[in-house]
């Protein structure tokens, strides 16, 4: 089970802006964030559904390639919302939401790269109601 993941961004305000907006559409909050002071190597971020962050983003040189990270949501307005959110966030757009029949028969997704361009998706995998 994965417990947490992180990725470096390279502006580290303008990326914890982005994720606040477009994180936000899908119910995730900011709940911790640390200076570097604390830290003693870069200034932290993390987002999820409280009690506990489950995704963290850092100050640094972004990670390349740059990274995928995917949400699963329960539901495809979800989807479609977090992809509107992070868009106006300034995402770019990586593929709209819609069926990826490909991967299974109720795949519903959309991607956006991030600033740093991370690949963000959102995801359900129920069938519609």
């Amino acid at each position: 089970m994965i417990d947490h993941t992180g990725l470096n961004v390279a502006d580290y305000q303008k990326s914890k802006d982005f994720y606040l907006k477009a994180l936000g559409a899908i119910g995730y909050q900011l709940l911790a964030e640390f200076p570097a002071s604390v830290t003693g190597s870069a200034d932290v971020a993390g987002f999820g559904e409280p009690p506990k962050p489950d995704f963290w983003i850092g100050s640094g040189t972004p990670n390349r390639p740059p990274l995928h990270v995917a949400f699963r949501v329960p539901n495809r307005a979800l989807v479609d919302g977090f992809y509107r959110a992070a868009i106006a966030a300034g995402g770019r757009d990586n593929g709209a939401p819609g069926k990826r029949p490909h991967y299974h028969a109720n795949y519903y997704g959309a991607f956006v790269l991030d600033p740093d361009g991370h690949n963000v998706e959102a995801v359900c995998h129920e069938a519609p109601p």
